[in-house]
C-alpha cells in the first residue's frame, strides 16, 4: 500500500467554501481502483492548513488512474483555486 500525502494551504476565509467543496470532489477520487481510503484533517495551529492522506494500491492508482481519469478535471474545478501556494504531493511506502 502507498500513502499519499499533501499540506493544503487553503486562502484564508476560504475554509468553509473549500470543506463543502471537498465534500461534493470525495467521491471522484473514491471511485478510482486501488484507492482505499482518505483522510482529511484540519491543522490546529493554522486554521487555513490541511493535510490530506489518501491510501491507495499503487502509486499509478494514483498518478495515472486517477489523475488521468475523465474525473480529474472535475476535482481540478472543484478544488485547485483554494490552493495557495500549490501542495507538493509526496507518496510514502513501508519502511520496513
Amino acid at each position: 500500500m502507498v500513502l499519499e500525502v499533501a499540506i493544503l494551504n487553503v486562502r484564508p476565509g476560504e475554509e468553509a467554501a473549500f470543506e463543502d467543496a471537498f465534500a461534493s470532489a470525495r467521491p471522484l477520487i473514491v471511485a478510482t481502483m486501488g484507492f482505499r481510503d482518505l483522510e482529511l484533517r484540519r491543522c490546529v495551529e493554522t486554521q487555513n492548513r490541511y493535510l490530506l492522506l489518501v491510501n491507495w494500491d499503487t502509486v499509478e492508482d494514483h498518478t495515472v488512474g486517477f489523475r488521468k481519469s475523465d474525473r480529474y478535471p472535475k476535482w481540478r474545478e472543484l478544488l485547485h483555486h483554494f490552493y495557495d501556494p500549490f501542495p507538493i504531493v509526496e507518496h510514502y511506502g513501508a519502511a520496513l
